[in-house]
C-alpha cells in the first residue's frame, strides 16, 4: 500500500506532500514517529481531491491541526495525514457571524472576534488548537464550548463529498461531536456571535490569561489537559491528591504546577507518556473508584521509530 500510495501522491495534484514525515516536528508535545505521507492541501479543490482518492484506494487517513490535542505512538502513522494549518486558514466576518477555515487558531479566530467587538468566543483565547479540531472534539474552557456558538460547519467525507452541517446535526456533547464519528473532516466553521463590551472582554481574557500563566506550564512542551473531567469534580485534582504530581517516566512528566499536564522535559516518547497516562488512570481509580478517560486523541503504531 504504502508505494502504491506514495506514487498516486507524487503525480496528483493535491498539495504539498512529505513522505516518511516525523510527526514530532507537527505536534506541541514534539512526540511522535512517521507518517507514511503527510499531505498539506492548499485549496478546497485539493482537499476534496485527496479525500476521493483516500475513498477510492482505501488508505487510512488522519486528520491533523495544530497538533495541541495529538499524541502519536513511536510507530507513527500509517496511510495519509491531512493537515490543516497555516495552508488553510482565512477568515471572514459578516456582520456577527465570524467564518474560520479549518487550520486557523481558534485564539486567533477569538481575538479577532473581540477585536471587531463581538462577543461568544472569549473562552477560547485559552485554547491552543486549531478551528477544526475545535468544532470536532467540541473544545471548551472557562465554562463556555465551541458547540454553542457554531452555526454551522463545512465537512468533507472521505468520498470526496463536501456538506453543510448545522450546529443541530453535528450532536455536539462533552468534548465530542459527530464529525469523528463520520470520519470527515471539517473545512470550516461559521459561529453565531453577539455584539460586546469590547473593553470588558479584553480585561475578562486578561485576567484569564494571567490566571494560566500562574497554574499552567505554558512554557513546556505538552498537549493541553490530557483528561476529561469527570462528571463533578476536575482530573487534575484527582491526579493531585493521588499523589502524582511531579511524577516521571523517560523525558515525560506529570506537571508539579498542574497535574491534568503532561510535559516532554526533552526527548519524551509516546511511550514515557502513555505509562503516565495508564498509571494515573490506575491510581485514580483505586484511590477514588472514578475512571479517567484521555480528553487527547492517541493515534498510530506502537514502535521504537521516533521522529
Amino acid at each position: 500500500m504504502k508505494e502504491q500510495m506514495r506514487s498516486i501522491l507524487k503525480r496528483a495534484d493535491v498539495g504539498r506532500v512529505l513522505f516518511d514525515e516525523p510527526m514530532s516536528r507537527h505536534t506541541t508535545w514534539r512526540i511522535g514517529g512517521p507518517a507514511d505521507a503527510l499531505v498539506l492541501p492548499e485549496s478546497e479543490s485539493q482537499i476534496l481531491r485527496l479525500m476521493g482518492l483516500i475513498g477510492e484506494y482505501g488508505w487510512p487517513w488522519t486528520v491533523v491541526g495544530r497538533g495541541s490535542n495529538l499524541l502519536v505512538r513511536d510507530g507513527g502513522i500509517r496511510g495519509v495525514v491531512v493537515k490543516l494549518a497555516d495552508n488553510w486558514a482565512a477568515l471572514d466576518i459578516e456582520g456577527t457571524v465570524l467564518t474560520a477555515e479549518a487550520g486557523r487558531l481558534i485564539v486567533s479566530a477569538a481575538n479577532t472576534a473581540i477585536r471587531h467587538g463581538l462577543s461568544g468566543l472569549e473562552f477560547a483565547t485559552g485554547i491552543p488548537g486549531s478551528v477544526g479540531g475545535a468544532v470536532r472534539m467540541n473544545a471548551g474552557a472557562h465554562g463556555g464550548e465551541v458547540g454553542r456558538v457554531v452555526l454551522f460547519a463545512d465537512v468533507a467525507f472521505p468520498d470526496g463529498r463536501v456538506r453543510r452541517v448545522d450546529r443541530e446535526e453535528l450532536g455536539f456533547a462533552y468534548r465530542r461531536s459527530r464529525v469523528g464519528e463520520w470520519g470527515a473532516l471539517v473545512l470550516r466553521a461559521a459561529f453565531q456571535l453577539t455584539p460586546g463590551d469590547r473593553e470588558a472582554m479584553i480585561r475578562q481574557v486578561k485576567e484569564w490569561t494571567q490566571r494560566r500563566r500562574q497554574t499552567q506550564p505554558l512554557s513546556q512542551a505538552s498537549a493541553g489537559s490530557v483528561f476529561q473531567n469527570p462528571p463533578g469534580t476536575h482530573a487534575a485534582r484527582l491526579i493531585e491528591e493521588a499523589g502524582l504530581k511531579g511524577r516521571r517516566v523517560g523525558a515525560a512528566q506529570i506537571s508539579p504546577r498542574h497535574a491534568n499536564f503532561i510535559v516532554n522535559l526533552g526527548g519524551a516518547t509516546a511511550r514515557d507518556v502513555l505509562e503516565l497516562i495508564q498509571l494515573a488512570q490506575e491510581e485514580v481509580w483505586r484511590r477514588f473508584a472514578v475512571r479517567l478517560e484521555p480528553e487527547v486523541k492517541i493515534v498510530g503504531e506502537d514502535g521504537e521509530t521516533g521522529g
